[in-house]
C-alpha cells in the first residue's frame, strides 16, 4: 500500500485554496447592495478647493428646500463623492454601479477616471466599474447637472427639474458570467405576455447575458411560481448566445384584475454552470389582457373596467423629487383611499417603488417620457436636437419598466404644440418625429398601447398613437355643459380613435374660501383660488364624465399640490395648487372627498368647507359628500332636516340660517346600524 505523506496533503490543500478564489467567487450569485449613505455634495465651482462638502444621504437634491414661495430654484452642477472599499472577497468578480436616477445629466468618475455618463434624469443607468477599481479604498464622484439643455429631456414643462442623485444607488457584484445589468438599465430579464386568458397564458422571457466564458456549458433556468411558491411553469435551455428567449405556458392562470385582485406571479431566472447557480435575477408579473374600445372604453380581461384617477408628479414637500419609499407609500395609501383605479405618471418615468406599489395594489399606469410642450415657455416644446435623447429615454423606459403588469399605456408626449396658424407654422413640426417614436415604441413592446396628451386640435396628431387623450380645463359655471359638448365633438372627429381625458381640474387653496361663488373665473392667472371653487369645477366635470363610459380614461390634474417655478397664481408663488391633497399630504381638500364619495362603496360622509371658519353671511348653503342615500343636518343642536344625495353624491341644504358668533354644524348618516358624522364650527362676524 502506498503511504501518503501528510505534508503533501497539507500542501495540496493549500494549493487548492490558493487557486480557488477565481472559480469560487465566480460561482457565487450576485450581491445587490444599496449605497445611499456616506456621500458628500459640493458645488462644482470649487476653484479654491475650500468649498464645504456637505454630508448627505441619498436620494438627494440641492433644491429640496424649494418651498418658500419664491419663483426660483437652482439649475447648476454639483459633485457627489463617496468612498468605496474593494475587499478581497470581490477579487475576480465584476462590479457595477446602478443609478436609478440622476437629474438630469451625470458624469461618473472612479479614482478620477471617467467610468461613464448618462443623459436624462428620470431613467436608470448602469456602469461597470470592474476595470476602474483597485483593492482597498476607491473614490467615486458623480457630477450631476440640471441645467436646461436642448439635447436632454425635458426641454420645457411646468414642473421643476430638481437636480441631484434623486433616486437610490446600488452596487451590484456578479461573477464573470452574469445576467446583464447593462441592457438599457433594465433588470436583464424582460417579460412579454404574448397571450392571456382565463384558460391559458403564454409568456416569453428574454434574458440578456454578459459572458466572458462563452463556451463554458452554461444553462439558463427560468421558473415561474404562484403566490404560494408552487411552480406553474418552467424552462431550462443551454446558453447559446447573449440574448435568450424562453417561452412559458401557464394553464388556468389567476389573472391580475386591477384593484379587485392584483395577483402577482414570481419569476426566477438562474444562470447555471455544472449544476451550480452562478447568477440569479427575480422579477414579478401579473397576467392580464386589456384593450380600449372607442365605444366601451377600457377593457381588462374582457370586462369593462372604468379608469379614473390622477396625474401624479414625483414631488413632496421638504424633499422635492428625492422621495423615499415611505413617501411613495403615503401617496399610494391616499390613492387607494380615494377609490382611484389609475395613475398617469406625469411627465416622466418615476421611481421604481411607485410601479411596484401599483402592481401590488392593482392601479393601472400610464408611464410617459418627458417630451413636454412649453408649459409657459415661448415655443412648441420640440426641437430636433432633442430627438436622440427622446429615443434613448423611450428605450430605457420600456425596457426598465415592461415587467410591471400595472403599465398598460406608454405615453409619447405631453402638450407639444402644432398647428397651421401663426406663429406655430413657423416652428419645426413635431408630428413626423412623434410618428417615429410611436413606431419605435411598438417595436420595443408590441403588447401595450401608445398614447399622447394634447391641448391643441387632435387632427394634427391623428395616427401618431393608438389612443387620444385631452388636457382640457373649463370654468366652474359651465364645466358640465362645456365638458360634455367638447368631448362629444372630440369623439365625433377622432376617426375611430378612442378618446380620453388626460388632464382636467382647477386650483384650490385650503386658506382661501368664498360664499357664495361669484366670479366667472377665479383661476389662471388669478391669485384667488377658493377651495369651494375647485370643488364646484370638479362637480361639473364629473357630472359630464360619469355618463360617458367611452372616455377610456379620466385622470385629474393633479394628485397633490406641487412646485412649479413658472407658476404665479393662487396663494403661493411657484406652486401649482390643483392637487386633491396638499404638498405635504397632510390635508385632503374637499374635492378629495367628492371623488371618494363617487368612487368608493365603504360608507363615508364629509362636511364641506370646514376650514371656512370665519364668515360674513348669516345665510348660507351647507354641502356634504356621501356615498349613502341621504344625510341629516343639525345647526347648534337643532335638526334642520334630512336631504338626499344627488347622482354625483352631493347633499345640499339651501339657505341655512346661522347665528352671530359661533355655530356648531353637524351632519349624520346611517348605514347598517352605524352612524357616521362630521362636524365643524363656523363663526359669523
Amino acid at each position: 500500500m502506498k503511504t501518503i505523506n501528510p505534508r503533501n496533503v497539507v500542501l495540496s490543500v493549500l494549493m487548492f485554496i490558493a487557486a480557488a478564489p477565481c472559480c469560487f467567487v465566480n460561482a457565487q450569485p450576485r450581491t445587490d447592495t444599496v449605497i445611499n449613505e456616506g456621500w458628500t455634495v459640493s458645488p462644482i465651482s470649487d476653484t479654491n478647493k475650500k468649498a464645504e462638502r456637505k454630508p448627505v444621504a441619498l436620494p438627494h437634491t440641492w433644491n429640496a428646500a424649494y418651498d418658500d414661495g419664491k419663483r426660483h430654484y437652482n439649475r447648476e452642477t454639483m459633485v457627489y463623492r463617496r468612498k468605496l472599499n474593494v475587499t478581497p472577497e470581490m477579487e475576480g468578480r465584476r462590479l457595477f454601479l446602478y443609478f436609478e436616477g440622476v437629474n438630469s445629466v451625470a458624469d461618473v468618475y472612479v479614482n478620477r477616471r471617467t467610468a461613464g455618463s448618462h443623459k436624462g434624469g428620470y431613467t436608470a443607468f448602469c456602469i461597470e466599474i470592474t476595470d476602474f477599481v483597485k483593492p482597498g479604498e476607491n473614490s467615486l464622484e458623480v457630477w450631476a447637472g440640471n441645467a436646461l439643455r436642448t439635447d436632454v429631456l425635458p426641454i420645457s414643462g411646468d414642473f421643476n427639474v430638481y437636480g441631484g442623485i434623486h433616486r437610490p444607488v446600488r452596487l451590484l457584484i456578479t461573477g464573470r458570467d452574469c445576467i446583464s445589468p447593462l441592457f438599457y438599465g433594465s433588470p436583464g430579464v424582460l417579460v412579454r405576455q404574448d397571450s392571456v386568458s382565463s384558460e391559458r397564458a403564454c409568456v416569453t422571457v428574454t434574458t440578456k447575458l454578459s459572458l466572458e466564458n462563452r463556451n463554458a456549458g452554461l444553462v439558463l433556468r427560468t421558473t415561474m411560481t404562484d403566490s404560494d411558491g408552487q411552480t406553474v411553469a418552467s424552462a431550462e435551455t443551454p446558453v447559446n448566445g447573449e440574448s435568450m428567449d424562453q417561452r412559458l405556458r401557464i394553464e388556468k392562470p389567476e389573472l391580475w384584475q386591477g384593484r379587485e385582485n392584483p395577483y402577482l406571479y414570481n419569476i426566477k431566472v438562474e444562470l447555471v454552470r455544472d449544476g451550480e447557480v452562478i447568477d440569479c435575477v427575480r422579477q414579478r408579473t401579473g397576467l392580464r389582457s386589456f384593450s380600449v374600445d372607442p365605444g366601451r372604453g377600457f377593457m381588462l380581461n374582457g370586462k369593462h373596467y372604468d379608469l379614473h384617477g390622477f396625474n401624479r408628479h414625483e414631488d413632496f414637500k421638504g424633499v422635492g423629487s428625492a422621495m423615499v419609499r415611505s413617501q411613495h407609500e403615503t401617496d399610494m395609501r391616499l390613492v387607494m383611499e380615494s377609490g382611484a383605479t389609475m395613475l398617469r405618471l406625469a411627465h416622466y418615468p418615476q421611481g421604481e417603488t411607485i410601479y411596484d406599489l401599483a402592481d401590488e395594489n392593482g392601479i393601472v399606469l400610464w408611464s410617459e417620457i418627458a417630451l413636454c410642450g412649453p408649459g409657459g415657455y415661448d415655443y412648441t416644446g420640440y426641437v430636433p436636437n432633442v430627438e436622440n435623447n427622446a429615443r434613448q429615454t423611450l428605450r430605457e423606459m420600456v425596457y426598465q419598466k415592461m415587467n410591471h403588469p400595472s403599465i398598460c399605456f406608454w405615453g409619447l408626449f405631453n402638450e407639444l404644440l402644432a398647428g397651421d396658424e401663426e406663429p406655430l407654422r413657423q416652428y419645426d413640426s413635431p408630428v413626423p418625429f412623434v410618428k417615429e417614436l410611436n413606431a419605435l415604441c411598438h417595436s420595443l413592446d408590441p403588447t401595450r398601447l401608445t398614447v399622447f396628451a394634447t391641448c391643441v386640435d387632435q387632427k394634427y396628431y391623428l395616427g401618431c398613437a393608438d389612443l387620444i387623450a385631452w388636457n382640457k380645463y373649463f370654468g366652474w359655471r359651465t364645466s358640465e355643459r362645456e365638458a360634455a359638448d367638447f368631448f362629444d365633438k372630440a369623439r365625433a372627429t377622432a376617426e375611430g380613435y378612442p378618446v380620453g381625458v388626460s388632464e382636467y381640474g382647477r386650483g384650490g387653496s385650503i386658506r382661501q374660501h368664498a360664499d357664495p361663488l361669484y366670479a366667472d373665473e377665479y383661476d389662471f392667472p388669478g391669485k384667488y383660488h377658493p377651495e369651494e371653487y375647485q370643488a364646484a369645477c370638479h362637480e361639473g366635470y364629473w357630472a359630464a364624465f360619469k355618463n360617458r363610459p367611452w372616455l377610456w380614461t379620466k385622470t385629474i390634474w393633479q394628485f397633490s399640490d406641487m412646485q412649479s417655478s413658472i407658476k404665479d397664481e393662487g396663494d403661493t408663488p411657484g406652486v401649482n395648487d390643483k392637487g386633491m391633497v396638499t404638498y405635504d399630504r397632510q390635508t385632503k381638500k374637499d374635492v378629495f372627498y367628492f371623488y371618494k364619495a363617487n368612487w368608493t362603496s365603504a360608507p363615508m360622509l364629509h362636511l364641506c368647507s370646514k376650514r371656512f371658519t370665519v364668515r360674513t353671511h348669516a345665510v348660507t348653503d351647507v354641502k356634504a359628500y356621501t356615498n349613502l342615500d341621504n344625510a341629516t343636518l343639525y345647526v347648534n343642536g337643532k335638526k334642520i332636516g334630512k336631504a338626499a344625495a344627488d347622482d354625483i353624491r352631493r347633499v345640499v341644504w339651501k339657505g341655512v340660517e346661522l347665528n352671530p358668533g359661533d355655530n356648531t354644524i353637524r351632519i349624520t348618516a346611517r348605514k347598517g346600524g352605524k352612524t357616521l358624522e362630521d362636524t365643524c364650527v363656523w363663526r359669523v362676524e
